[in-house]
């Protein structure tokens, strides 16, 4: 069966695309949903200078701000009606996720399926909003005190533009969640990734033409931005070869007796990722590492003589800052990894269902063995994590990188993009198996 699927996979072309009209549709539908998000992040939210905030944006460039509006597709620096992009459902999302593992309420029912997973939903849903609106309120008293030379970020702060901001930000924030679950459902692809990536990539075209322009007026050599063109294609190539490798451990089930016939004795395995943590270990580790760099550059040198000495230690590049910065990254992959993946559940599913790892006792002794070779590929994972983010960041502090060819960045643009792919790949599977099933009913007919 599985010669079968990769030989159907191999023949792919562009006619069986061509005839697969239910894809055409999902991938038009995505294109459509993408393209309405993008214009939204042009949208301005009212009472704003853009002037004076393009000014102290351009301050910031090297803070969280920065990275934050990296994955908002420039719609935070704009300040749009999008400017706290998706950001806010996927901080409720991990702290559902976290709160799975402590309270035993959502564990039970996290355990009920499809009608638990919609609760569970449900309260993650109001969550975006109270974290959304905890956030739209922080912006909004943010930006009345955000001056520069040519003047106020807010034209008319007071009790209506918080008001008018909150609601403005939090509309948008769930607009955006909205359309992330719509292109799920209809489009192609996981929604709320490719919100993130579409973001990012957006702004790709002018990070690439801003690194051309530094080669030429000779603030980049000619060979850096070659050697850079040619690191960030070895990091693409060895972000895909890590992120398709699994450990496949075998999973044995014994023979059954159902009245004269044997049943059962199937082998089949547990694919475990070297990569289990995703890009979730980098993501806190920035936002955390990056958001006292931005608190002290809102000071703007007022503040006490420690906040300086603070600043020069945790500046990017500085030996510190990248010490900091590995261990949170390996602290985080332990962390999620523990917390998505349960050995424990794992050997009693396993257990319930008559499986077995050959040569360990189910129950306990599976769990433990579990739990060793997850340890021992989150190792590996959390290396590679650490590699592939400490490189550009070292790029980023001596040569004034733009982010885009951070670390961060091209995991989100390579995980979705592969992700996006195999669903494709998947759709266009079906669509052969359903034109053969239709011409094998045809033949029986005749």
């Amino acid at each position: 069966m599985a010669s079968a699927a990769e030989q159907l996979a191999s023949n792919m072309n562009f006619s069986a695309f061509s005839k697969a009209k239910e894809l055409k549709q999902r991938i038009w539908f995505t294109l459509g949903a993408l393209i309405v998000y993008r214009l939204g992040t042009y949208i301005p939210l009212p009472g704003i200078d853009p002037i004076v905030l393009q000014d102290i944006f351009s301050q910031q460039a090297g803070g969280i701000l920065g990275m934050f509006d990296m994955f908002s597709g420039g719609a935070l620096g704009r300040m749009t009606i999008f400017a706290l992009n998706i950001m806010p459902y996927i901080s409720a999302s991990i702290i559902m996720q976290l709160m799975s593992s402590v309270s035993p309420k959502i564990a039970a029912l996290k355990k009920e399926g499809e009608s638990g997973r919609k609760i569970i939903n449900q309260y993650t849903r109001y969550l975006t909003v109270a974290i959304t609106t905890m956030q739209a309120y922080g912006i909004s008293v943010g930006l009345e005190g955000m001056t520069s030379s040519s003047g106020s970020a807010v034209i008319d702060p007071g009790v209506f533009f918080r008001f008018t901001a909150v609601v403005t930000l939090v509309g948008g924030t769930m607009f955006l969640m909205w359309l992330g679950e719509q292109i799920t459902a209809r489009g192609i692809g996981n929604g709320i990734s490719l919100i993130i990536f579409a973001g990012i990539v957006a702004n790709l075209p002018s990070a690439i033409a801003g690194t051309l322009e530094l080669g030429r007026t000779g603030a980049l050599s000619s060979l850096l931005i070659v050697i850079l063109i040619l690191m960030s294609v070895g990091v693409i190539f060895f972000i895909i070869f890590i992120e398709r490798a699994q450990r496949r451990i075998i999973i044995q089930y014994p023979k059954r007796q159902q009245g004269n016939k044997m049943s059962g004795g199937e082998s089949s395995h547990l694919p475990l990722k070297l990569n289990t943590a995703g890009v979730i270990p980098p993501i806190f580790a920035s936002s955390i590492l990056l958001m006292p760099m931005t608190i002290i550059g809102f000071s703007a040198g007022t503040g006490p003589e420690w906040l300086s000495t603070v600043a020069a230690l945790l500046g990017r590049g500085q030996p510190l800052y990248l010490a900091i910065y590995v261990f949170m990254i390996v602290f985080f992959a332990f962390f999620y990894t523990a917390v998505v993946f349960n050995p424990e559940d794992t050997a009693d599913n396993l257990k319930k269902h008559g499986g077995f790892i050959p040569g360990i006792r189910p129950g306990t002794n599976t769990s433990q063995y579990l739990d060793k070779v997850l340890s021992r590929l989150t190792v590996v994972g959390a290396a590679y994590l650490a590699a592939v983010c400490l490189l550009p960041e070292i790029l980023i502090s001596r040569f004034s990188v733009p982010f885009y060819f951070g670390g961060t960045s091209l995991l989100i643009v390579v995980t979705v993009t592969l992700d996006t792919v195999s669903q494709v790949q998947s759709h266009l599977l079906a669509h052969q198996y359903e034109g053969l099933i239709k011409k094998s009913k045809l033949k029986g007919r005749r």
